[in-house]
């Protein structure tokens, strides 16, 4: 009888710690949803505003102009739904580009990210904006 009250208490111990651990996990963020713009548009609102070129898989470009207030250029396009992606121990790598899913997997392309003509140093969610800077999201090999 000892014992099958210990096997009770364990059992039940376990289905707390397990129903604990499962309420302490982050909450569902709010997914934002993603959109798809074309050349010569303007989104969003804001008090900065930077120029974004997309180029995708066959090479065609289209550059649209970003109005916002957030801080870095990934804050921006995660923000108002145009890139979307996962958080590394790197930053963010995109999956998602104005629609446009690439994945280095089963196809080895990812979306490149470039300042001014350059490949940059450091991720789309590090980099602050600049005015008069252009970031490309580029499909790369």
């Amino acid at each position: 009888m000892k014992n099958n009250v210990k096997k009770m208490i364990g059992l039940l111990l376990i289905a707390v710690m397990m129903m604990g651990f499962a309420a302490c996990g982050a909450p569902a963020e709010e997914e934002i949803e993603l959109i798809t713009v074309t050349d010569g548009e303007t989104i969003g609102e804001g008090a900065s505003e930077f120029q974004l070129v997309i180029t995708d898989a066959e090479g065609q470009s289209i550059q649209v102009t970003v109005k916002t207030d957030e801080a870095t250029v990934g804050d921006a396009l995660v923000n108002l739904g145009l890139i979307a992606g996962e958080e590394t121990q790197y930053g963010l790598f995109m999956h998602t580009v104005n629609g446009i899913t690439l994945d280095y997997e089963a196809d080895g392309l990812y979306w490149g990210f470039y300042v001014d003509g350059v490949y940059a140093v450091v991720g789309v969610d590090m980099t602050e904006i600049t005015a008069g800077s252009v970031y490309e999201l580029k499909a790369d090999k």
